[in-house]
């Protein structure tokens, strides 16, 4: 017998809304005995087929959706067309001539629950984050070779939601020919070295790749600063853009020298440039005590709010750097802000940013709305794929 969760009585309205996420509270019962990672049938409480999920017994959410097509068979044809329509999404939607570095499949977005690839030149970099991406890793690895040809791919599932499937963190190569240790990629006419094995997500911040080039658009002239700098992408489409000058800050004093080595890749002069290993926070109070100023401000925190329990505390490190790069901009400045915290909705951090403009007595207009980009497409029944909240805010004299 296939083995099957039964959901409560009305608890179905998620999965008829297509969320890609079924949730242990909503189950009245489980038929046979699946293992982690199996293909289970989901059925409502009368007994209708409703998807068919990845059965993950250890965590909160105990069946992530891979099909709401009851002939669907969850095999390795069945991925190599999910995969396939990933790709081909991909190619249309970026252009080789602008860059070589993009997400190739967004987990939940492209129908994949648990599985991230991000291409780095001729390397691919793989996190498997559910139990029934685990459970589908060979079949994953040989689909993404046949279909890019891409003979070197490394898995970074060193990370904390691991746990919540009940899984180990793994690191380390799925296959390789030259193992290398980093890889060069090409951006918009810059060129980041990358290190996919130690760095922050897979190596590098995809996402931001259009508001990088927007970036560059308000930077000329500017004396500028980049916050949470990591290997400089900010920096160096600022200085691209003719910045006066430019402070960039980081906690990681591997990061910063990363950033430095790209710095002297793409030929920028070292005299516009200082880097700053220290925290953010301080370093900004310090700014402010000094009564220095700066035209263009970068604010690109790591993820404040891991969860929906930590938003609060969350919400006030937001409050607090906004707050500060607006003490520290000159009439006419311009903040480029984010939040990657899933937990943050844009509202919410648009009134924080608010709040933080009227405890600085500073007048601000928010200009532009920023987003991830079209490589980390949002699916609109799972709007949590919908993470990277961007203002760009200019300061009235």
């Amino acid at each position: 017998m296939q083995p099957a969760l039964v959901l409560k009585s009305g608890r179905e309205k998620s999965l008829v809304n297509r969320h890609p996420w079924l949730f242990s509270g909503a189950i009245e019962k489980q038929i046979g005995s699946p293992q982690p990672g199996d293909s289970v049938l989901i059925r409502s409480s009368a007994g209708e087929f409703l998807a068919w999920g990845a059965f993950s017994p250890v965590s909160k959410i105990i069946a992530r959706i891979w099909s709401w097509e009851e002939t669907a068979v969850i095999d390795a044809a069945f991925f190599k067309e999910k995969i396939s329509q990933a790709v081909k999404l991909r190619q249309r939607l970026i252009s080789p001539e602008t860059t070589n570095a993009f997400r190739l499949v967004y987990a939940e977005s492209d129908g994949l629950p648990g599985i991230i690839v991000d291409k780095y030149a001729e390397v691919l970099v793989v996190q498997l984050l559910s139990a029934g991406a685990e459970r589908w890793k060979r079949e994953i690895v040989n689909t993404l070779i046949d279909l890019t040809g891409i003979q070197e791919i490394y898995e970074r599932s060193d990370v904390d939601v691991r746990r919540l499937e009940g899984l180990p963190e793994s690191k380390g190569w799925l296959r390789t020919k030259a193992s290398p240790e980093k890889v060069e990629i090409e951006e918009n006419e810059i060129h980041y070295l990358v290190d996919f094995q130690n760095g922050q997500k897979t190596g590098f911040y995809l996402d931001q790749r259009k508001n990088r080039n927007i970036l560059k658009e308000y930077s000329k002239d500017a004396h500028s600063l980049n916050c949470f700098c990591y290997t400089g992408g900010f920096t160096l489409k600022a200085l691209q853009g003719g910045a006066a000058g430019m402070i960039s800050i980081d906690s990681s004093r591997e990061a910063l020298a990363q950033a430095q080595l790209n710095l002297q890749k793409n030929g920028f002069s070292d005299e516009k440039v200082q880097w700053m290993e220290g925290d953010v926070f301080q370093e900004l109070r310090k700014f402010r005590d000094r009564n220095e100023n700066f035209d263009l401000i970068v604010l690109d925190p790591p993820k404040f709010a891991a969860s929906i329990s930590q938003v609060d505390k969350a919400s006030r490190a937001y409050k607090d750097i906004n707050l500060l790069a607006f003490k520290l901009l000159n009439p006419g400045g311009v903040l480029f802000t984010f939040s990657c915290s899933g937990g943050v909705s844009p509202d919410l951090f648009q009134k924080i940013v608010a709040g933080a403009a009227v405890d600085a007595s500073a007048e601000v207009q928010i200009i532009q709305r920023l987003t991830q980009d079209v490589d980390h497409p949002v699916l609109l029944s799972f709007p949590e794929s919908d993470y990277l909240k961007g203002l760009i805010c200019i300061k009235r004299g």
